[in-house]
């Protein structure tokens, strides 16, 4: 079996997938290895707004209504004894429409466009570590070579060359022996545990912001609705002697007779909050939305790790990229991800070719290296508000005061329905769309 690439993928989740697809169409020599098989779960909220539908258009993902992708017409809010609807607005930049999907579904019908494009996507295979090559010779990035590896910088003589993979069975167990993987590029796409990251010695960084979310499935006759539907209320106890938290429960409509139900809350320091969140999804759930009458729930409760606002940098090592998750790629106002690793993914082609087409050594390992200066000019500064927002969120009586006074005032909730969903017109919008372009360019791009 070939183990030699232009490319090697790891992780084959809407960002690997989408750099795997897009690379293949470039004429690259792509394997992207999966530890999973398809169709399998992730714990995710199913959403897609208007700025991941936009990735799925450029990518060329068909998405018929009658394949299982449910268009929404925008977000209903409810808080504050409020309940408003706020529809995607009408902007050249973005489709005005969301859409939902499983995940098991989403992930599956994505490898599967990388693979009609040329790519070799691999399932069942579990990434251990990468292989570096320095001035002494060549070893595995593990625990025994842990200060080697961490002079893997860019700059630097250390160099990534390859990944060593172990198939896995049906249950996810690795079996038979360790097989070399070698590309002049690895994407690591490997999510949330940034494993081959951490194998360099790339820590998260511990002044960025961490979500937890959970999530199920449930019966609903409401199940087709075209809204999605957030609750701006979470109590981390009895209602009238708890804490207002930081963060959201979502429904969103699937079409088939469910809904996907979950919650999530926000650590603006990535501190563990030590809350027990199925217990405040019950919580929720016995005190709010009740008009879904919910049915029998399908599935557990499963639970998930976010990390946001690049809490893992540099996002270039000699020898490769990090995407999406492994990068901390998720926004800080919603906990979206899918769009900004599959814009990711856009991107490190981007850099990809422009490596093919340089003539020289250091002008190549140039145009590798600015895929780390395209995702901070992309994201850096709407990233950096999110940081913000989320130290102000973490305080009870502004989460009060947000929901109880903010949503019902048209001029407030027209800017931050746009900044909390990241869809605005950067150019030719309007006063609001002008105001968040010009907070975005001044803020720091950290």
């Amino acid at each position: 079996m070939k183990n030699e690439a232009d490319v090697i993928v790891v992780g084959a989740g809407p960002g690997g997938a989408a750099a795997a697809r897009y690379l293949a169409a470039e004429g690259f020599d792509v394997i992207a290895l999966e530890k999973s098989r398809f169709p399998r779960e992730k714990v995710c909220g199913d959403g897609l707004t208007p700025r991941a539908v936009k990735e799925l258009q450029l990518i060329g993902l068909e998405t018929p209504r009658d394949e299982g992708w449910i268009p929404n017409h925008g977000l209903r809010m409810i808080g504050g004894g409020h309940r408003l609807e706020f529809p995607w607005h009408d902007l050249e930049s973005f489709p005005q429409y969301g859409l939902s999907l499983p995940r098991a579904q989403f992930d599956h019908r994505l490898a599967e466009h990388a693979r009609a494009a040329g790519a070799d996507v691999r399932e069942g295979w579990h990434v251990d570590a990468v292989i570096v090559r320095d001035s002494l010779g060549e070893f595995v990035a593990d625990k025994a070579y842990a200060e080697r590896a961490a002079a893997v910088r860019p700059g630097g003589e250390a160099r990534v060359v390859g990944v060593v993979a172990r198939e896995t069975d049906e249950k996810g167990r690795k079996i038979g022996e360790p097989v070399e993987y070698r590309a002049p590029l690895i994407i690591s796409a490997d999510g949330v545990s940034g494993r081959l990251a951490l194998g360099l010695g790339i820590e998260r960084k511990a002044n960025r912001p961490m979500g937890v979310a959970v999530r199920t499935y449930y019966e609903t006759p409401r199940h087709d609705e075209e809204w999605m539907e957030g609750h701006l209320e979470i109590w981390d106890g009895e209602r009238g002697h708890s804490n207002l938290l930081p963060g959201y429960g979502w429904i969103f409509p699937l079409g088939d007779g469910t809904a996907n139900v979950g919650l999530g809350t926000l650590s603006a320091k990535g501190t563990p909050s030590g809350l027990d969140h199925r217990a405040l999804m019950r919580d929720w759930l016995d005190h709010s939305a009740k008009d879904w009458e919910f049915g029998k729930q399908v599935g557990d409760i499963k639970g998930a790790a976010i990390p946001m606002a690049f809490n893992r940098q540099p996002h270039y090592v000699p020898g490769m990229m990090l995407v999406g998750d492994s990068g901390g790629m998720v926004n800080p106002f919603n906990g979206e991800g899918i769009a900004y690793a599959m814009q990711a993914a856009r991107r490190a082609t981007e850099a990809a070719v422009a490596h093919r087409a340089a003539a020289s050594g250091a002008a190549k390992e140039d145009a590798l290296a600015n895929y780390s200066r395209m995702m901070k000019d992309d994201l850096g500064g709407y990233y950096s508000l999110g940081r913000v927002f989320a130290s102000l969120v973490e305080h009870p009586t502004v989460m009060h005061v947000c929901t109880k006074y903010g949503l019902p005032r048209p001029l407030i909730m027209e800017f931050t329905s746009r900044l909390l969903a990241d869809v605005y017109e950067p150019r030719n919008g309007n006063w609001a769309d002008k105001l968040l372009s010009a907070l975005v360019r001044v803020a720091p791009a950290a």
